[in-house]
């Protein structure tokens, strides 16, 4: 994943770009091979023949360096979204691809196939002013190709060869224009702004307080954090991508590209936590913008813009990743009512009032306002964290995350942030919590079930010895991790749950919640095992230490990916092992 701060471009081994959001990461694709190689369109660069690849971010940065070796020689490509900085003459987006050849001599294939619209729309492509164009109505792409000839030009594909020799590099720039006019950057231009782009990552990754062990894994789940904030608002979506399955040929293709309010307040509270102050600040922002039209009720999930997303919309033109239909847009989730989304919300509008040592007076009276709120519907059954598409339940995580949400307006009345309803919002967590006593603890292993209806196990459960609605060291919390070890835990992995959803076929585990079960852990005091099932988990990821949303029973992965969930579960388990390990 490369980006820069609006969208995200996905590119895969084989030096392909098969995806990517224009003019942001909400927007159409135009490249979207990565749910449908013959219609979603890519970008390919790489060595014409075969080769090996290692891949790495170049440290402290979103830079990806990829070195590809074959039997004549070696070449090293970075890629980069540049940071326009105060460049007012930047692209409105610039996708840089550097090559530079390392030994031997290496010929390489380049072919630039963009379908507008999700493949909806082919393109017509022309040459002028030394680039390809390719334009669609509001938009338009440019690539300039230095030190590379154009092999082919068609109405709807470029491409060629060309070959380097030690020493030599060659760089192919695309840069995008959305309602403005095309910028046609030069070499130079792009080479300074791939340097200044490397220089800022760098710089913002410095700041990351954080010196265990786990350093490189914490950093880079930071700086992948930071990859899903969309700058212009502060919004935080939930991964990249859309349609990605949590099983292969299943229907479980969900578009993730919207910011949920569970989802950033919980990145909000993992970078509060390394030291990072801007975007949170920024997200309360927006979420009080965004809130505004529904106020005091908070809407499950936005666009990164604040309105709320389309309908949930198939993509029939689209075969889908492996022929995983439908391939989807919008996500009906929006029209859910999930209670949980309070508890996380309430938490970190807390730590960020503690830290920043203020809440403004106006999104205090609100604040109250939310709390005011929960008072009046946590008795509602509800669809969950997990969104499931059954009838609502009265599920034990969304109770427990409204007595949070009361808890932590209590905190922020008496630390003098909002306005005091103290005694109401008192007087209803404990009414919450009596709930949850009575009627959603199983007798028999004395921990929380699912829900009263549902009296299986569940993932999400974790979190309420995280969050501080149970004391981490009770006898309830024990039955709760060995109810999980027993019957979600698969390895490092721990499944959400094991029973109905409303939607049909298996899927994937769940990756969050085996860094739960560490953060559980360690806050119980086991910290021998949190600590091996870390090691464990951190050595799951992909070559470059991104996350799927889930994995199979073998390791693959499966769902949208990068998940920003899974990695702000890695920080906090991180933190937890450390936080542990220094009081024990």
């Amino acid at each position: 994943m490369v980006g820069d701060g609006r969208t995200v471009a996905l590119i895969a081994r084989d030096g392909a770009v098969d995806w990517l959001c224009i003019p942001d990461v909400d927007s159409p694709s135009v490249f979207g091979a990565v749910i449908d190689a013959e219609r979603g369109g890519r970008f390919v660069l790489r060595p014409d023949g075969d080769f090996s690849v290692e891949r790495r971010y170049l440290d402290d940065t979103n830079v990806l360096e990829t070195t590809y070796r074959t039997s004549s020689g070696t070449v090293r490509v970075v890629d980069a979204m540049t940071l326009r900085g105060d460049d007012s003459l930047a692209p409105l987006r610039e996708l840089v691809r550097r090559v530079e050849a390392l030994a031997g001599a290496v010929r390489l294939r380049w072919a630039f196939e963009p379908r507008f619209d999700y493949g909806r729309r082919l393109p017509r492509l022309e040459l002028r002013a030394g680039r390809i164009i390719a334009a669609d109505g509001k938009q338009a792409l440019a690539l300039g190709t230095f030190g590379i000839e154009v092999g082919s030009l068609t109405d709807d594909a470029a491409g060629g060869t060309f070959e380097l020799r030690a020493g030599e590099t060659a760089v192919i720039v695309l840069s995008a224009a959305h309602l403005e006019p095309l910028v046609l950057p030069g070499l130079d231009d792009a080479e300074r702004r791939l340097r200044s782009t490397i220089e800022y990552w760098r710089a913002w990754a410095g700041r990351t307080a954080y010196e265990g062990r786990w350093r490189e894994h914490v950093v880079r789940s930071a700086l992948a954090l930071k990859l899903l904030v969309y700058s212009p608002s502060g919004a935080i979506v939930a991964s990249p991508t859309t349609s990605l399955p949590e099983w292969i040929g299943g229907e479980r293709n969900w578009d993730y590209r919207y910011a949920w309010v569970r989802d950033a307040a919980l990145t909000l509270t993992a970078l509060l936590e390394l030291g990072h102050e801007d975007e949170p600040r920024a997200f309360l922002w927006w979420l009080a913008h965004a809130t505004a039209l529904t106020h005091p009720q908070l809407e499950v999930l936005y666009k990164v813009d604040g309105k709320q997303p389309s309908d949930e919309q198939k993509l029939e033109q689209l075969r889908g990743y492996r022929s995983s239909r439908p391939a989807r847009v919008g996500n009906g989730a929006k029209k859910q009512l999930q209670l949980d989304v309070y508890g996380y919300a309430f938490h970190a509008i807390r730590e960020h009032a503690r830290a920043a040592g203020d809440l403004p007076g106006a999104q205090g009276r609100a604040v109250a306002r939310i709390a005011d709120w929960v008072v009046e519907h946590w008795h509602e059954p509800d669809s969950g964290i997990w969104e499931v598409r059954s009838e609502p339940a009265h599920f034990t995580q969304s109770k427990a995350m409204c007595a949070v949400a009361l808890e932590r307006a209590c905190d922020l009345a008496r630390d003098g942030f909002i306005p005091d309803h103290t005694e109401r919002w008192e007087r209803e967590a404990a009414a919450i919590r009596r709930f949850v006593d009575e009627r959603c603890v199983d007798p028999s292993s004395g921990t929380y079930v699912r829900s009263p209806r549902h009296p299986e196990a569940d993932g999400s459960l974790l979190t309420l010895p995280i969050l501080g609605y149970e004391d981490p060291r009770s006898a309830r919390t024990r039955a709760l991790l060995e109810r999980v070890r027993a019957e979600l835990a698969d390895g490092p992995f721990v499944d959400r749950y094991r029973g109905e959803d409303g939607v049909a076929g298996p899927q994937g585990i769940f990756v969050t919640c085996g860094f739960w079960f560490v953060s559980a852990l360690a806050r119980a005091g086991e910290i021998a095992e949190a600590s091996r099932l870390m090691e464990e988990l951190t050595a799951r990821s992909n070559d470059v230490g991104l996350y799927a949303e889930e994995v199979d029973r073998d390791g693959r992965f499966l769902g949208n990916m990068p998940q920003g969930l899974v990695h702000l579960a890695l920080i906090g388990a991180a933190l937890d092992v450390a936080k542990a390990e220094a009081a024990a």
